[in-house]
């Protein structure tokens, strides 16, 4: 009877692990089967991509989220957008964060040994801008050594570097070109789509001429040629049909170039590449990132640790205007963000006080840090017992030498392990000036993990060279607070 049942349960098991091997789906086998087709792009690339409408309430618009509805059509599902930072658009997509990217993807020789590419959907130039009257810039060639804004790892950012110049990367559309009217760089490298939207916010700002065409394309994984198929198919009839000169014309972007359109095949895929090994010169513009990040961190504690402790004095004092200043100042800083600090002191303020990157990145993170040194020395000060001051004070000396010679020595050493931590703290929130331009230690990882089509080894190189900068501080740190243990212990 056993080995009936023994034999029965064996039998049952097998034919359950037949039955539950499911078939092998595809990329439009699981779309259709979920009902959505989920594609990744940036709203901070702003308009005519993708960007919220406040005149229809913050919903989502622009010429590509009308594409994305007509090709979730054509599959018979629905669209869904998936917010991601531009310059990760396609490794957020070899990892399945979404089905398709589109945001536009520029069609190079990388990119199609990489992933999947559709036939093209937008045609267009790479124009050179610069402010009106800088006979510097004239083309290509002229750039070489000057600073040119452009979007990190795009076409235009490539074509910058190997014309020479100094590429700074940037993450939105409009900074570019704020940044030029400004003086903080010399010009701007960038799609004539998005020109032709921006330029007009600034009036001093003229384009010199189209430097390179280019192509948009969708990205798809690699392996997804079923749903790569399935696009083309849709587009290729959004094209015959004039739908999608319709939907370009909607939104003024459309002009004669685009007639090429329905002559424009997909990109031929090339083989896939290996991942590239960190080189030599990369090794050196980590150690570069690295060395910024060092100096503005010391810049900047160098500017918050006196402010915080002017701070803590005005603190302590028992009424008046800079008591309450100081108040306000400490507690606003401390609860608004620092990257919301940087961007009002940076772009808020640009009409006002003309501070370039580093000038901003410094003096961003100097003046955030100096309200949280302000709450250390404050606490370090109240820990010297009331009776010092009471002896000094009776012993006839003025209030302000009291503080200076007798209480501040001492709240100086107890703090000083407090304001190491901080600052171990402020070499790591130094990566949030990137945003400002400065490429420190963080934004060059990004920058390299992207090129590179590898994460793991640019992140642990760069998590190495934190740590290298910032451990020798733990142990100073440690060692103080040991020597201020044993001060502290009764003899």
């Amino acid at each position: 009877m056993k080995r009936v049942l023994l034999a029965a349960f064996v039998a049952a098991t097998a034919a359950a692990g037949c039955a539950a091997a499911p078939a092998p789906e595809t990329a439009l086998e699981r779309i259709r089967a979920r009902g959505e087709l989920t594609w990744g792009a940036d709203e901070q690339g702003g308009e005519p991509f993708a960007y919220e409408d406040p005149a229809r309430g913050g919903a989502l618009v622009g010429f590509e989220v009308d594409l994305a509805d007509a090709l979730a059509r054509a599959l018979g599902v629905r669209a869904r957008f998936v917010q991601n930072d531009w310059t990760t658009l396609i490794p957020s997509l070899e990892r399945g964060t979404f089905d398709v990217a589109m945001n536009g993807i520029e069609v190079t020789p990388a990119l199609t040994a990489r992933v999947a590419l559709s036939r093209p959907y937008y045609l267009f130039t790479e124009q050179l801008v610069a402010r009106r009257g800088d006979t510097r810039v004239r083309d290509l060639a002229s750039i070489t050594g000057l600073r040119v804004g452009a979007l990190a790892n795009s076409l235009a950012w490539t074509l910058a570097s190997r014309a020479g110049a100094n590429a700074i990367p940037y993450e939105g559309v409009d900074e570019p070109f704020f940044d030029l009217a400004h003086d903080r760089i010399d010009a701007v490298l960038m799609d004539d789509i998005i020109v032709a939207r921006y330029i007009r916010r600034h009036p001093p700002l003229v384009v010199v001429g189209d430097v390179a065409d280019g192509r948009y394309a969708i990205a798809m994984r690699a392996g997804d040629r079923d749903l790569a198929a399935a696009i083309d198919r849709a587009l290729a009839d959004l094209i015959a049909s004039g739908a999608w000169r319709q939907v370009l014309a909607r939104w003024q972007v459309d002009g004669p170039r685009q007639q090429a359109l329905a002559e424009s095949p997909p990109p031929a895929q090339a083989a896939p590449t290996a991942r590239a090994p960190l080189s030599a010169r990369q090794l050196l513009l980590f150690l570069q990132g690295a060395l910024v990040t060092l100096l503005i961190s010391l810049t900047a504690m160098a500017l918050a640790a006196p402010l915080g402790l002017a701070l803590a004095v005005a603190r302590l004092r028992r009424r008046g205007v800079l008591r309450a200043l100081a108040t306000v100042y400490v507690e606003v800083v401390r609860g608004t963000p620092v990257l919301l600090q940087l961007y009002l002191l940076y772009y808020g303020l640009a009409d006002v006080i003309a501070l370039g990157p580093f000038g901003a990145a410094i003096l961003g993170l100097g003046l955030n840090y100096a309200a949280y040194e302000a709450e250390v020395y404050r606490g370090a000060i109240l820990a010297i017992p009331a009776r010092q001051w009471e002896a000094a004070l009776a012993m006839g000396m003025p209030r302000r030498a009291v503080l200076r010679h007798v209480i501040l020595p001492q709240a100086l050493r107890i703090a000083t392990p407090s304001v190491t931590n901080d600052f171990i703290s402020l070499l790591k929130d130094s990566s949030l000036v990137s945003v400002l331009t400065v490429v420190e230690l963080t934004k060059r990882m990004t920058i390299i993990a992207v090129d590179n089509r590898g994460w793991l080894v640019p992140g642990a190189l760069c998590a190495a060279l934190y740590f290298l900068l910032g451990y020798p501080l733990t142990r100073l740190a440690r060692r103080l607070e040991r020597h201020r243990s044993r001060a502290a212990l009764p003899l």
